[in-house]
């Protein structure tokens, strides 16, 4: 009960200022993106040649957020600060409503080929187990300890920071773990996934609808900044590949919250307690002692 009261009276600050100073006047903020959407649009995508056969694509998606950053944390630039990062945020996630349309239409008027799948749609979120495997032990060769079960099974979209908080608490150590993943997935995921994307498509030798439903991982941006690349490649298949896409992110948003809390927190807490003792380093953060 404390911490719900805590929360909320976060939620209420947070809404306050909002409400003090519409964020949609802030056209210093507004005239900067347009800027850094033209400057990404002129520079357009690019290939970048590795080795013989392979390329990746890189996205103007990319050059956007890098140069936001730069904005960001560019001294000089005094109009672009915390405030304006959050007004962002909750803008991007209102605008990027307008891709999950697009991808809804498209993912209706491909649904021929969605039945045709079959199985494979549901099956492919498994692939979400993964993070478990290859990451868990990471984290503990690093020093985390019960942070890496908040950190390693899942995503760590929305969804899942709920089943995490509201199954271990709010303050506790696989909390932590948890919300320090959405803050590096939501500052870094984007680029990362496009990048990841881009290299995939050149070097694994899969089916291109393949390829769109690994791209949809739960997360909106996520499944924007990796379906780029994937169009680029594949161009003559853009809308079946889009209807893939959003189906797949569709699934991982709605039924990859069951695979979290019926398989992979029981998975991550079995692996841990087996990895722990023989991996396990002297933990990064201290947990504290003593009485409240």
């Amino acid at each position: 009960m404390q911490t719900s009261n805590v929360e909320h009276v976060y939620r209420d600050k947070t809404d306050k200022r909002i409400l003090k100073k519409n964020p949609w006047k802030d056209y210093k903020l507004h005239i900067t993106v347009l800027v850094l959407v033209i400057i990404a649009q002129i520079i357009g995508p690019r290939e970048i040649y590795i080795a013989n056969g392979v390329e990746v694509s890189i996205m103007p998606l990319l050059y956007t957020m890098v140069l936001g950053l730069v904005f960001y944390l560019a001294k000089p630039i005094k109009w672009i600060q915390r405030k304006q990062a959050r007004v962002a945020e909750g803008a991007m996630m209102l605008f990027i409503g307008i891709l999950i349309a697009k991808l809804a239409v498209s993912s209706g008027h491909s649904i021929h080929l969605i039945f045709e799948m079959g199985p494979a749609l549901l099956l492919q979120e498994l692939g979400h187990l993964a993070t478990i495997l290859v990451a868990l032990p990471v984290a503990l060769l690093l020093g985390f300890k019960r942070e890496s079960i908040g950190m390693t099974s899942s995503i760590g979209r929305e969804p899942e920071v709920a089943v995490i908080v509201d199954k271990y608490g709010f303050n506790s150590a696989e909390s932590r773990g948890i919300f320090a993943l959405f803050i590096v997935g939501t500052i870094i995921g984007t680029v990362f996934i496009s990048f990841l994307a881009s290299i995939s498509v050149s070097l694994i030798p899969l089916h291109p609808f393949a390829f769109a439903m690994a791209s949809g991982v739960g997360s909106a941006s996520m499944n924007a900044a990796s379906l780029g690349p994937t169009l680029a490649a594949f161009p003559a298949l853009e809308t079946s590949i889009e209807a893939f896409a959003g189906f797949s992110n569709l699934l991982s948003f709605s039924i990859g919250i069951y695979i979290v809390i019926f398989i992979a927190i029981p998975l991550t807490e079995k692996l841990y307690a087996w990895l722990e003792p023989i991996i396990g380093r002297e933990a990064i953060v201290k947990e504290e002692t003593g009485g409240e």
